[in-house]
């Protein structure tokens, strides 16, 4: 395993955060005016965040064999942020000025990790 994190791989966590936001934007568009799980599971958009869930799968696994466990996985922080962007454009959620400021501060620690493995 290389130690240095590689402009590929950077660009296969920043997808690894893509499908995982959209993983989750499935998932919350599936339980939307679904009274039972069963209605949630029956509709497609739960089958497309299983979909995103297997992609990222298979591309967190490549991250894996050449990036080490502590500089990919505190990259993936970045997720929450997505999620907070995901959640105001996708379902109108409210993001107060401590959420933003929170999310602003989690970047400043991804930014940290991730220039340790530069």
């Amino acid at each position: 395993m290389k130690g240095a994190l590689t402009t590929p791989m950077l660009a296969l966590i920043f997808f690894c955060i893509l499908t995982e936001m959209g993983r989750e934007v499935c998932f919350k568009h599936a339980t939307n005016n679904a009274s039972t799980l069963v209605q949630s599971l029956l509709k497609p958009a739960t089958w497309a965040g299983i979909v995103f869930w297997g992609m990222e799968l298979l591309a967190w696994t490549a991250v894996l064999e050449h990036v080490p466990l502590s500089i990919a996985f505190p990259l993936m922080a970045l997720s929450y942020v997505t999620m907070v962007l995901a959640g105001a454009v996708f379902f109108k959620e409210a993001v107060s000025l401590r959420h933003a400021a929170g999310a602003c501060l989690i970047t400043a620690g991804v930014l940290c990790v991730g220039a340790t493995g530069l």
